[in-house]
């Protein structure tokens, strides 16, 4: 099995015991890369080259822009303006090339759908789509995920301690369930398999469990009736619950406690 060397990272991440450890390493892994990337790196031709022919999707612009390093902000989104301006050349031309064969095509085939050009401006929109989806900061922490999906099995595997964290533990996210269960049934065979998705399955479950209760109480805490009775543990059951079912977004940071 291919696994990360460190397995620190990811033992500390169960040990904070929050709704999902690969949330809370995803997160680490997150703001580590946004500020390297507006450090040192900002001037490596390496990880400009990447930057230019990739970009950075909305959420990790907003990260940046949260940096307060518009300089280096500005350099990377320059040199990276300049590189899609290459690829948006040809590909604007062809796109009215497109259109002009579609305009100066005669009406019947323009009617019967056989006139040409279509596919010349659909395969543009194709291309512009992907130069606007693309991102170096998602593409490496999927990267960096990857290695740590290992590492987790590996641990699970190999030590019997973290099985028993872990089996103890409130499970993680459905988007990670999805993840590790995957990734286990490309690794792992037989018995170890079976215990992985048996503990993976009931340490989730209950965690899911405990926050509808969490929940539902938050709510009924809303009633004037209930103003003086105790939160127990659902002050924080809403973000704890979206966490569970979307992955963390909002709500206390998952790699801090």
């Amino acid at each position: 099995m291919r696994y990360h060397i460190d397995t620190i990272p990811v033992w500390d991440a169960v040990k904070l015991d929050g709704e999902c450890p690969l949330c809370a390493l995803r997160r680490r892994v997150e703001k580590q890369d946004v500020e390297r990337y507006l450090g040192a790196s900002v001037m490596e031709p390496d990880t400009r080259i990447q930057v230019n022919e990739k970009g950075f999707c909305q959420k990790h612009h907003t990260m940046l822009s949260q940096q307060k390093n518009k300089l280096g902000h500005a350099l990377m989104c320059h040199t990276h303006l300049k590189t899609t301006m290459q690829k948006a050349e040809a590909a604007f031309e062809q796109a009215q090339t497109g259109a002009r064969a579609q305009a100066g095509a005669p009406l019947m085939k323009r009617m019967m759908g056989k006139a040409g050009g279509k596919e010349d401006i659909l395969q543009v929109a194709r291309q512009l789509m992907e130069m606007a989806d693309r991102c170096i900061l998602c593409d490496s922490i999927d990267e960096n995920m990857q290695r740590y999906g290992y590492t987790f099995l590996h641990l699970y595997q190999n030590d019997s301690a973290f099985r028993r964290a872990f089996a103890a533990s409130k499970g993680v996210c459905l988007k990670d369930m999805a993840f590790l269960m995957e990734m286990a049934a490309r690794e792992m065979n037989g018995q170890i398999l079976a215990d992985f998705v048996k503990d993976l399955c009931s340490a989730t479950w209950q965690s899911l469990e405990k926050l509808e209760g969490d929940l539902e109480w938050f709510t009924l805490k809303f009633d004037y009736r209930n103003a003086d009775k105790p939160w127990g543990d659902s002050r924080d059951a809403l973000e704890r619950t979206v966490t569970k079912l979307r992955s963390w977004c909002i709500g206390e940071e998952p790699d801090t406690k």
